[in-house]
């Protein structure tokens, strides 16, 4: 009997140790959304001395409306982890080409709570990525087919022509392209 509570007690120690040693998420950019681990150990990390410039097509829609959108969240972690992989935000530049189901992620409270009956979720992590210099466009195209208000829209979001437009026009001005 003193055996086995001796052993439940290392046991005990060695899962609280590990515990205690379990790394934290960080959010050094974007605060509310897009926690990443630091990886002190990594052999490949972003150099400080580029500029990046990255157009991003942010399509995915929300899995549930009532929590963030998860392609919106991953472009959080990218601003997260450039700023912890040591590159200064004054070289990340990116354009967001939001469109397909993601669309309704842009519409204002009072048009997202109309159609589906709760908060907008988003709003805070779009106020976000402005204020981090993330240029955020929606497409119009997307705007028409999915009968959202244009006028009802989060302000931090402008109307462009399109995604097709916009993504490609990014890219010839040599941004490299992502897909969320």
């Amino acid at each position: 009997m003193i055996r086995s509570f001796v052993s439940l007690l290392a046991l005990l120690s060695l899962t609280m140790a590990a515990q205690a040693q379990s790394p934290q998420r960080v959010n050094p950019v974007i605060k509310s959304q897009g926690g990443i681990f630091e990886i002190p150990f990594a052999v490949e990390k972003p150099d400080p001395a580029m500029v990046y410039n990255i157009v991003v097509e942010v399509e995915r829609e929300s899995e549930k409306p009532d929590t963030i959108n998860w392609a919106l969240n991953n472009v959080a972690r990218l601003l997260n982890l450039f700023a912890v992989g040591g590159v200064p935000a004054s070289n990340v530049h990116l354009v967001l080409a939001i469109h397909g189901g993601a669309a309704y992620t842009a519409m204002n409270n009072d048009q997202y709570r109309a159609k589906y009956k709760v908060d907008n979720p988003n709003l805070k992590l779009y106020q976000e990525l402005q204020a981090a210099g993330v240029q955020l466009f929606i497409c119009g195209q997307s705007i028409i087919n999915r009968k959202i208000d244009r006028t009802r829209l989060v302000p931090e979001v402008k109307p462009a022509l399109s995604m097709l437009t916009t993504v490609t026009t990014y890219q010839l001005k040599g941004y490299a392209y992502l897909k969320f």
